[in-house]
């Protein structure tokens, strides 16, 4: 592939140093092409950009910026399998998670909030003598920064309400997977958004994505990725008083209750731990079992997890591919040997596990490991990989103490008959998501986000058009 570039102001356009990054297949090992190490200045361009559109822009009517976003996700939907493609050869996920997650959702953002938008109406309150009419204005400029893990599918979740509710955007992917984000601007640019609206700056967190943040004229902030850098994120934005979500990491329970209906429970455990090789800040890498199910499930889980085909991302029959980089895969490799440390078995994996003509790729075996402490690092800390760690239990409230003494709060499942534990074990749980017999189970009309150390504020429906606007309230006094 050609060197990438940025996209500012409606153009395709070099950036201003010399600095360039190797992308690199996962898989492989091999080079897809070169991505710019953008800096400030290039940062400055963007935003000046996005500030130019933004009168205009926030000036059009919600029906004429939903028609904008079916603009979009019709050229999205055509280019459906480049989508798929891309996306699994970047990121290392198997093609056919790449369709029917990440090419799905992608267009299907777009979609549902352009519906979002047509459906909006101004909430009125009325008094004995005055009628309340509550307006949403623009913010301004977003700047929105996406992870790695699910890069079109995260960006699309961003824009789509951003711009949607008459704010222009400067965007900031991971410099690990730019390939999609540059397909959408491609997309954008076939469809003739005004120039501005949407701009997107290629670079690393320090040299684009910092400056993007701390710039003065960006008026929120929205980032997904690490707790880390969202704590980074957090102490630029925070003085300023910008708008701030962060969606963060998670340590994530799944509770396994002895009256579960067992096999379908395997299967979902397997998928919540597993999908996207454990990818995916939304798995379930910690598994809680009722001890009188314990032996069981823990035997018919690990001969579910032996049964995952690893192999080439473009194969159809994949279900696990790469890890997203060589660092990665080493920092994962690093947990398991602290599993090892801190007194834990392993039941399988915890090797690499490389196909056949993948030798220059990051393949891992999945891996789950029992007898750990459920206060040990590896049941606690974010692992982010293919690793799963299996704890019994002997009460509800042990289950819950369980699953929430880690710093993380962002999601969890429940597998049981009873449907009334269920949503009391459900709602104990500090988190902001949790499941019921099942896991990713996604209506895009709820609320997305965490608790604890797992972000700050609300995405998703209802939640994401009044964090990219400002709510003002008109009172008018009747005579």
């Amino acid at each position: 592939m050609d060197d990438l570039r940025n996209y500012i102001g409606g153009q395709f356009v070099a950036h201003s140093s010399s600095q360039w990054l190797d992308n690199l297949e996962p898989a492989t090992g091999s080079h897809i092409c070169r991505v710019p190490l953008s800096d400030a200045s290039d940062i400055d361009a963007a935003v000046a950009a996005a500030r130019a559109a933004q009168p205009a822009w926030g000036a059009l009517s919600h029906s004429e910026r939903a028609d904008w976003l079916d603009r979009i996700a019709d050229a999205l939907e055509a280019r459906y399998e480049e989508v798929a493609t891309l996306e699994s050869r970047d990121t290392g996920k198997p093609i056919t998670l790449a369709r029917g997650v990440d090419a799905h959702r992608s267009v299907s953002n777009f979609r549902f909030f352009a519906g979002m938008l047509r459906e909006h109406e101004h909430e009125i309150f009325e008094m004995a003598n005055a009628t309340n009419y509550v307006i949403n204005k623009p913010v301004g400029v977003g700047a929105l920064i996406t992870p790695w893990n699910l890069p079109l599918y995260l960006l699309s979740w961003k824009v789509a309400p951003a711009i949607g509710m008459g704010n222009t955007v400067v965007c900031k992917p991971s410099e690990l997977t730019p390939l999609t984000a540059d397909l959408l601007m491609r997309v954008i640019d076939e469809v003739s958004l005004p120039a501005g609206v949407v701009n997107l700056v290629h670079g690393d967190g320090a040299g684009a994505g910092a400056p993007l943040v701390a710039d003065s004229d960006v008026d929120l902030v929205s980032f997904t990725g690490g707790t880390a850098t969202g704590e980074k994120v957090a102490a630029s934005a925070a003085p300023a008083f910008k708008k701030l979500s962060l969606e963060l990491g998670g340590k994530n329970s799944s509770i396994v209750f002895a009256d579960c209906d067992m096999e379908s429970t395997v299967a979902g455990v397997v998928r919540a731990g597993f999908l996207n090789q454990g990818q995916v800040c939304l798995c379930g890498s910690r598994v809680l079992v009722e001890d009188s199910a314990y032996d069981e499930f823990r035997d018919r889980f690990v001969e579910a997890v032996e049964e995952m085909r690893i192999g080439d991302p473009s194969d159809e029959a994949t279900d696990l591919g790469a890890l997203i980089s060589e660092s990665h895969l080493a920092k994962v490799q690093g947990y398991v040997e602290l599993a090892k440390r801190e007194g834990g078995a392993l039941l399988t994996g915890g090797t690499s596990c490389v196909p056949s003509g993948f030798e220059g790729g990051n393949w891992m075996a999945p891996t789950v490991i029992e007898g750990l402490s459920p206060d040990s690092r590896c049941a606690t800390e974010e692992i982010f990989g293919p690793v799963v760690t299996i704890h019994p239990f002997s009460s509800e409230d042990e289950a819950v103490a369980i699953a929430n003494n880690t710093r993380y709060g962002l999601a969890g499942s429940v597998w049981t008959s009873d449907l009334d534990k269920g949503r009391r074990v459900s709602e104990a749980i500090d988190t902001g998501m949790v499941w019921v017999n099942t896991w990713l189970h996604r209506d895009l009309r709820v609320p997305f986000g965490g608790v604890k150390d797992s972000g700050v504020g609300r995405e998703g429906g209802k939640w994401s058009l009044g964090f990219f606007s400002e709510a003002m309230n008109v009172c008018v006094k009747h005579d």
